[in-house]
């Protein structure tokens, strides 16, 4: 998708509700860094309520395209998301990345939430616990690799050793 003032790719999305009707707004760095200063000029009900005004504070400490693309490279070690995937698909790899991207997903989160830590529900059928939840993310990841460099003997044995974790202890 491109800007909606230029040629260049749309690497910034927003989404704002002007009585009640969804507006879509695209631009590309440049014309994102504008947008949003205009918008924390003009008068917001605070600072960083809003998640434009986040992207503002974002933009403002000095994100720059370098900056962005050394932060793309980074990988989650257990499944191998990129930050620039989680940034273009919006979701994460495994519970671990929350871990291996703090620091640029705290302030979109209490953004977002309004804090860091998890009130409310939280699923019972949930048998296995975070860590083997994570082994089995990274399992999987090794079994697709496995499988694309046709190491078929590793991935029979990683996919053993998937169904071992994953079945019933009473099985």
């Amino acid at each position: 998708m491109k800007c909606q003032h230029c040629e260049k790719p749309a690497i910034i999305h927003i989404t704002e509700l002007t009585d009640d009707v969804p507006v879509e707004l695209h631009f590309c760095e440049e014309h994102a860094r504008a947008y949003l200063t205009q918008s924390e000029a003009e008068e917001q009900p605070a600072p960083g309520t809003t998640m434009a005004g986040g992207l503002a504070q974002q933009v403002k400490v000095g994100k720059t395209a370098e900056d962005l693309a050394r932060l793309d490279q980074r990988t989650c070690p257990v499944c191998g998301v990129t930050f620039y995937e989680f940034r273009h698909a919006g979701r994460l790899g495994c519970p671990h990345d929350y871990v291996c991207f703090r620091q640029e997903l705290e302030p979109l989160i209490v953004n977002i939430h309004g804090a860091t830590e998890h009130k409310g529900k939280r699923p019972q059928h949930s048998a296995h616990g975070t860590d083997q939840q994570t082994r089995l993310i990274q399992l999987r990841r090794e079994m697709r690799e496995a499988v694309q460099q046709e190491d078929y003997e590793r991935a029979s044995r990683l996919r053993d050793e998937i169904r071992r974790i994953e079945r019933p202890s009473g099985a």
